[in-house]
């Protein structure tokens, strides 16, 4: 059976309107599919349809509004829509707890869907799972409505491999990976990605293959980050900049690029490269295969926010100050640069350290829901970051927006303590900016730097 007729116009039901699914929405609803993006959380879909975003993903919530007044984009609790629809994709959250997927919103999504799937409808998977997920799991969940995979309905697996604050550009440019479950399988689903968004093709040929993709990728990144990592730690001892070290190795020609060491920072959090390697790990291990790299990697990346308040002792030091009775003002806890999401972020250890250290601990970020943060933290953020400065023996910066570009630490110079201490965790300022801070009488230590 041919999935996905070339006949009229394409529709889509997105399940899961979260950090995935909401940018893929938006972008086929730009595209002229239409779409309907179905999620189960009802405060979720109730602030989507009152035009409300929930991420700070730059231009999403614009796109979303296009797609909703324009009535390209619908949104819902319903999965009886997914009856109407030729492609279903399925973005729900695919958590990791220690070593184990918690697989309970993919398997609910399947079930869900398999009540209403129909001979000619494709499915593609975009959750990140372990490989073996989608033939093993997935079609199994999938034909329990009757009909069968690869037969009946198509099943393919494409990876979502976006990064926060990027998410529009990535999904309208990256090569996007398909992997069927049979042949027509996969030309079904490149003929949707083709038909919609119109990026390169890349066809793994087996869905195990194009799982294994995305995994592979996000253990590259936190094996190389962990090295930077490390490799930051020996360059502080040195008293030697590592972004100096790391930005002339980049030049070496290798294979089809260059060297690419990434950068160090006060930790690895997010949703992927917290969880995918160990993803990878157990995938392993159930096969009789020890990997020793994803622990390491895991190890070393885990222990920079104690890394970072070490940092932050030893600048209050300097200026005569201890933890017990300081006050920090952290600027940015989002788990990384120009975005509000707190999903593992290390600001959270650091923050907790801190406090129980004794120090008092102001937290600003503009990005990230106020609510959420007091929830996580509990802490009350503070609404500017001058509010957060007044009276600081240290600023630390573990996440820095484009928005802290307008902060002027030299005209706040009187408003925070003598010598006040600035712990670089995630802005890495050139070295004219370092210059200039010291100049003003701030003190100024970097990871590695």
């Amino acid at each position: 059976m041919e999935f996905l007729s070339d006949q009229g116009n394409t529709s889509a039901a997105v399940i899961g309107m979260g950090y995935v699914g909401s940018p893929i929405a938006a972008v086929l609803a730009e595209r002229g599919v239409d779409v309907v993006g179905i999620d189960v959380d009802p405060e979720l879909v109730a602030g989507l349809a009152r035009r409300r975003c929930a991420f700070s993903e730059p231009g999403l919530a614009e796109l979303l509004c296009d797609g909703l007044d324009s009535g390209r984009l619908r949104v819902s609790t319903d999965y009886d829509l997914v009856s109407d629809v030729d492609v279903v994709i399925i973005a729900v959250g695919t958590p990791v707890r220690g070593t184990e997927l918690v697989d309970e919103y993919l398997r609910n999504a399947c079930a869900e869907i398999a009540k209403r799937l129909r001979e000619g409808q494709l499915v593609i998977v975009k959750s990140t799972v372990p490989p073996g997920t989608t033939r093993n799991l997935v079609a199994p969940l999938l034909e329990a409505g009757g009909l069968v995979a690869g037969e009946d309905f198509g099943l393919a697996f494409c990876p979502e491999r976006l990064s926060e604050g990027h998410a529009l550009r990535e999904l309208r440019t990256f090569p996007i990976i398909v992997g069927g479950l049979c042949g027509e399988s996969a030309a079904a689903a490149a003929r949707f990605w083709q038909r919609t968004i119109g990026v390169e093709i890349i066809d793994c040929g087996s869905a195990e293959s194009a799982e294994m993709v995305k995994l592979a990728g996000n253990w590259w990144i936190d094996h190389n980050i962990a090295m930077a990592n490390e490799l930051a730690k020996l360059c502080g001892a040195l008293d030697v900049d590592v972004l100096e070290v790391i930005n002339a190795a980049n030049t070496m020609p290798k294979g089809s690029g260059n060297v690419n060491i990434l950068l160090p920072s006060v930790g690895v959090g997010g949703s992927c490269l917290t969880k995918d390697p160990w993803m990878v790990w157990r995938a392993a291990r159930d096969r009789g295969i020890r990997l020793d790299t994803i622990g390491v990697a895991r190890e070393v990346n885990d222990s920079m926010p104690g890394y970072t308040v070490g940092l932050i002792a030893e600048e209050l030091a300097g200026i005569g100050k201890r933890l017990d009775g300081a006050k920090v003002a952290v600027l940015g806890v989002a788990f990384k640069n120009n975005t509000g999401d707190l999903r593992a972020t290390p600001a959270l250890q650091v923050v907790a350290a801190l406090r129980q250290a004794g120090a008092e601990v102001a937290v600003h970020d503009p990005l990230a829901d106020p609510g959420e943060v007091k929830k996580l933290f509990d802490l009350v953020p503070v609404q500017t970051a001058g509010e957060a400065l007044a009276g600081a023996d240290c600023i630390a910066v573990l996440a820095w927006h484009d928005a802290f570009e307008e902060i002027d630490f030299a005209a706040l110079r009187e408003s925070v303590a003598p010598g006040c201490a600035i712990v670089d965790g995630r802005a890495h300022y050139p070295r004219r900016t370092i210059e200039s801070l010291r100049r003003h009488g701030y003190t100024y230590r970097g990871i590695g730097r």
